[in-house]
């Protein structure tokens, strides 16, 4: 068999698998959170949040809306070399990210059941 008959083949096989994805994956709510970061962001998203007093005040003063934190851990980068994730009893991750073109950190306490926003501050 010729190369450009197997070629044709494969495209084929690959375009009708392609196809299939598409129509029984398409309507799902499917997500592909591979990476450390976005496995790490979606673990704080997805449990319920708790906001020091600390954090509280920095939002009050700085006049930022506290809908920050959910921007912040959609887009953010978790900086592993700040973050100490061997802690006990909850790891402590340090998130950096970007919300109306101020850029910001955050010190997340990530426990069991429930995540702890210990501190806020500015990264310039």
């Amino acid at each position: 068999m010729k190369f450009i008959h197997r070629l044709s083949y494969y495209l084929t096989g690959f375009g009708v698998g392609i196809i299939l994805l598409l129509f029984f994956l398409g309507g799902k709510k499917t997500s592909c959170d591979w990476g450390l970061d976005a496995r790490v962001l979606k673990n704080i998203r997805l449990k319920e949040r708790v906001v020091n007093q600390e954090a509280l005040s920095y939002f009050e003063n700085k006049k930022i809306d506290t809908s920050a934190i959910s921007k912040i851990l959609q887009t953010g980068d978790v900086d592993f070399k700040k973050s100490d994730i061997e802690a006990k009893p909850c790891k402590i991750y340090h998130i950096e990210g970007e919300y109306k073109s101020k850029k910001l950190g955050m010190i997340f306490e990530n426990c069991d059941s429930i995540v702890r926003l210990k501190k806020v501050f500015d990264l310039e």
